[in-house]
């Protein structure tokens, strides 16, 4: 019976106790799981993008008309209401609110989205999950390349806006594709991590969407990285404020997102390695996670 529990997703025992995993060694077997059944991950990612927008009238066409209607939104109120100015694009000379925005709402959509996904995925998958063992952490690598498979498309077609508003960024592309790359790591980090929590403590999900709106905001989205002070004074101490900003990954995630496809110039290099840096610490931190918890998954949901 105890041996049918293992087949079936229950806890793995040792002696009739739950086996407590070595946390490196699983994170190590977790990357080789994901590795071994990437052909698994490639169906569970077909089965996510047919039922994105199953039954809908306009379908696909859905993943470009909500970033356009949040960017129409955001561009009346920022632009037109509060009259936000935006420094032309260098060297480009791209003066396009609508498209400075776009730059920044679909990689902070993919992180979004990405995130909010992989704490329903678990929950949603739950009989699978109960009834035959497989590498539970597909399920969510699934659903993240499901939102990178629509977000490369919406970057094809701001490409092709960008080309005919005057900013050649054919050869930013491939770099592009890299940095796509980095920030799916990224957020399938943070998604192994939300996952797996939100099936233990369903308080995540509340918390994740208010910590949502305050990253959304800490984020040079809607408004340019030179707005915010170096410095500001709170109760009589000095705050470095832009010192602290900068330490938001998505900062730099933006601000390279832009260099490449608004200013069309190459990023800093210190960007670039941070966000490796950080993008890679966050997916060892996810499958951490999702690897001390993973052994009861099956018996909470």
């Amino acid at each position: 019976m105890r041996v049918l529990e293992d087949e079936v997703g229950a806890t793995p025992t040792v002696g009739g106790k739950p086996r407590k995993p070595r946390l490196w060694p699983a994170t190590v077997g977790s990357v080789r799981e994901l590795w071994a059944s990437r052909d698994l991950l490639a169906n569970l990612t077909l089965r996510e993008l047919r039922g994105k927008y199953k039954r809908s009238l306009l379908g696909w066409a859905w993943s470009m008309v909500n970033p356009l209607a949040t960017m129409m939104i955001f561009a009346v109120v920022f632009a037109v209401f509060l009259k936000v100015k935006v420094p032309p694009g260098d060297p480009s000379g791209l003066d396009v609110f609508a498209l400075f925005l776009l730059c920044g709402i679909l990689p902070w959509n993919l992180l979004a989205n990405g995130m909010t996904g992989a704490m329903g995925t678990m929950l949603a998958n739950s009989n699978l999950i109960k009834k035959v063992y497989f590498p539970r952490q597909v399920l969510i690598a699934a659903n993240v390349a499901s939102w990178v498979v629509a977000f490369v498309i919406e970057l094809g077609v701001l490409a092709v806006v960008l080309l005919i508003a005057g900013n050649f960024v054919l050869p930013w592309l491939v770099p592009v594709v890299a940095l796509v790359l980095v920030q799916s790591v990224f957020v399938l980090g943070i998604g192994l991590a939300l996952g797996v929590l939100n099936v233990y403590f369903r308080d995540v999900q509340h918390f994740t969407s208010i910590l949502l709106q305050i990253w959304f905001y800490a984020t040079p989205v809607v408004y340019p990285v030179t707005l915010v002070p170096r410095t500001a004074e709170l109760w009589g101490a000095e705050i470095p404020v832009r010192a602290l900003y900068d330490l938001n990954p998505m900062v730099h995630f933006v601000k390279v997102y832009r260099d490449l496809l608004y200013d069309v110039r190459a990023p800093a290099a210190g960007d670039l390695l941070y966000l490796l840096a950080v993008s890679l610490v966050a997916l060892v931190v996810g499958l951490m996670i999702f690897a001390r918890l993973e052994p009861k998954l099956a018996e909470e949901l």
